[in-house]
């Protein structure tokens, strides 16, 4: 379902090449590591953009144009040995607008909980089935939510086969040492991003992705009002999630990524509709409650 929308999306692009899922720009900061060789970060960048980009994560098959935009940057804090790394992970995804220029951000999401060993030129190896490497298993999980986010966006759970495989992973990794990956971990971690994900509580999140980008963002260049009003159904959707469940993990990280654009979409929108949205996001998303106030004071 995904594919054919994207043929709609990109009607006047017309390319038969064909090519992996991902268009993953990697950056990896090493700043904080004093006094050690740098080149091990270099391979390790090149490294985690070939694992992302040059691997094949579906069946399917995407042509050039319809790869999904995304970024990895992965700060390394500590390297307590040759092959020891402590990390953080900020991982963005963006979805392009029907019509449009502008680009809808589903994901901004960072992970503290990275720690990794790598050797410098050591390939990366992923087993669906296996943890086998911290690294690589932290990456496919990424590459997983980043396609099933995508797929919710252009069909209503369209992404379930993917979110799943990221479950799979977080279940492979819970034998083992490695942090992010257990319930008790914390309450803000891969385990309970991905479980919130698929858990039935949380249907309207997923329910709201598709409205809010598929009826809303991609009906906007034609009809402005419209696109507003589907918008704001996706995003009423979350008040039964906030009533179960408030303050949730998955909802700061929906916000983390759609705060501002909201705000960027209601400020032309009428006082009637303003009103409504600001009280709808001081309810669910009080953590950004100042911000919401921009909308009430637009012109």
């Amino acid at each position: 379902m995904r594919k054919l929308i994207g043929v709609f999306l990109m009607l006047f692009v017309f390319n038969t090449s064909f090519s992996q899922e991902l268009n993953c720009k990697v950056q990896v900061l090493s700043q904080s590591i004093q006094g050690t060789d740098k080149s091990v970060f270099e391979t390790l960048q090149t490294a985690i953009f070939e694992f992302m980009n040059n691997k094949k994560w579906t069946t399917e098959t995407f042509k050039i144009n319809e790869r999904i935009d995304c970024s990895i940057l992965i700060n390394i804090t500590e390297r307590p040995s040759t092959d020891d790394f402590k990390a953080t992970i900020q991982v963005q995804v963006r979805r392009p607008v029907f019509k449009a220029s502008y680009n809808s951000v589903l994901l901004n999401n960072n992970d503290n909980d990275f720690a990794f060993k790598y050797l410098e030129n050591q390939s990366l190896e992923f087993t669906e089935n296996l943890h086998l490497s911290n690294l690589t298993s932290v990456l496919a999980y990424y590459a997983y939510l980043i396609i099933g986010l995508d797929y919710d966006s252009f069909s209503l759970n369209g992404g379930t086969p993917y979110l799943q495989k990221a479950l799979a992973i977080v279940n492979n990794a819970q034998p083992g040492s490695d942090i992010g990956w257990k319930a008790f971990d914390g309450n803000k971690n891969r385990y309970w991003l991905i479980n919130n994900m698929l858990d039935a509580s949380f249907v309207p999140l997923r329910e709201c992705m598709y409205k809010y980008h598929r009826l809303g963002m991609d009906m906007m260049v034609d009809n402005k009002e419209a696109g507003r009003v589907a918008i704001m159904e996706g995003l009423e959707e979350l008040r039964k999630i906030h009533q179960i469940k408030p303050l949730s993990y998955s909802l700061q990280v929906f916000f983390n990524a759609k705060s501002d654009e909201i705000i960027n979409i209601f400020s032309g929108a009428f006082p009637d509709e303003k009103a409504k949205i600001v009280n709808l996001m001081n309810e669910i998303d009080p953590t950004n409650s100042n911000k919401y106030q921009k909308i009430a004071t637009s012109q």
